[in-house]
């Protein structure tokens, strides 16, 4: 690039080598780091300190954006890292069906943010305004807000696959059944809004926004479908320890707040702020859990297509 950012392809080169490094920095700290004998607590530390790196890197190329992969890489390591040392028992039907619905999410998770990800000359528009609310203490709030309160979500999220491939005991069957077709069922919705909002973003008119497929029965199916993710991997915990139903959809709980505290209420002012016809677009449908729209059968066919994202 002649700015002197670099192009989409050494973007990822940079992005991979930060990646390696990380998980050199975790892998170090796990190998010849103090134990302190409890194996969830030895791996958040060296998730804490793969995402140091990463901030790092963030810093190094003034781009945050240089997170983002970390939300759908880390899940797939922490779970094959438990499992491995862990009392399950690699022919447990439960740890594969878990490790199978993580894989899928992760991969088309990762492959979603690859497609649409332009490089380092592109950031974000959240962290940016994060940063600028945070006036001198920007960096504590790259740091911390945009780094590792997310590396804590997910880890907590995490923490019920933790309990399913640790645990020695008997499952429970059909809740392990249910778990495997939400979690499925999860990603596909995802993928599917994904896919179309792809469409869409190519296709668009300036001002146009998105109420068709998915989007025409939630305002933000993705998130939806993430949230759901979440929750199939709780009742995988709760498959393996039901006894501790009660803790162990904390992690989803708190996927739910951010979600509706937080991203969806941002993307919603901004879709308000940059396109008049998204007011039409919250008075028909519904925000978050996907249903019919309010009016739908006396929609106004010309206005389909133009909702927002």
């Amino acid at each position: 690039m002649r700015d002197g950012t670099p192009g989409r392809s050494a973007s990822f080169v940079r992005v991979i080598v930060a990646y390696c490094l990380a998980f050199v920095a975790a892998g170090a700290w796990l190998t010849w780091g103090p134990d302190s004998g409890r194996l969830l607590l030895d791996t958040f530390i060296a998730d804490v300190w793969a995402t140091l790196v990463i901030f790092g890197f963030s810093r190094a190329f003034s781009n945050s954006s240089m997170y983002d992969a970390y939300w759908s890489v880390i899940p797939p390591a922490l779970l094959i890292y438990w499992w491995a040392a862990g009392d399950a028992g690699i022919a447990a039907a439960h740890c594969w069906l878990l490790a199978m619905v993580v894989g899928v999410w992760a991969v088309r998770l990762t492959a979603n943010w690859a497609v649409g990800w332009p490089g380092l000359r592109h950031e974000d528009w959240r962290y940016s305004m994060l940063r600028s609310r945070g006036g001198r203490a920007e960096l504590v709030v790259d740091l911390v807000a945009i780094h590792l309160v997310p590396t804590v979500q997910v880890f907590v999220g995490m923490i019920p696959a933790y309990v399913a491939v640790t645990h020695t005991g008997e499952t429970v069957v059909w809740l392990t059944v249910v778990a495997t077709v939400v979690g499925f069922g999860s990603v596909a919705i995802e993928y599917l809004a994904d896919r179309r909002l792809h469409r869409f973003v190519a296709d668009r008119a300036p001002g146009a926004v998105l109420d068709t497929g998915l989007w025409s029965w939630s305002r933000h199916p993705n998130y939806f479908g993430e949230f759901g993710f979440w929750v199939s991997i709780a009742l995988f915990g709760i498959a393996a320890v039901p006894g501790d139903w009660w803790w162990l959809f904390v992690g989803a709980l708190v996927m739910l707040a951010m979600f509706l505290g937080a991203s969806i209420p941002m993307m919603e002012a901004r879709s308000l702020d940059r396109r008049p016809g998204y007011q039409d677009v919250i008075d028909r449908v519904p925000m978050f859990v996907p249903r019919p729209p309010r009016g739908a059968g006396r929609a106004d066919p010309e206005r389909r297509g133009t909702a927002s994202v």
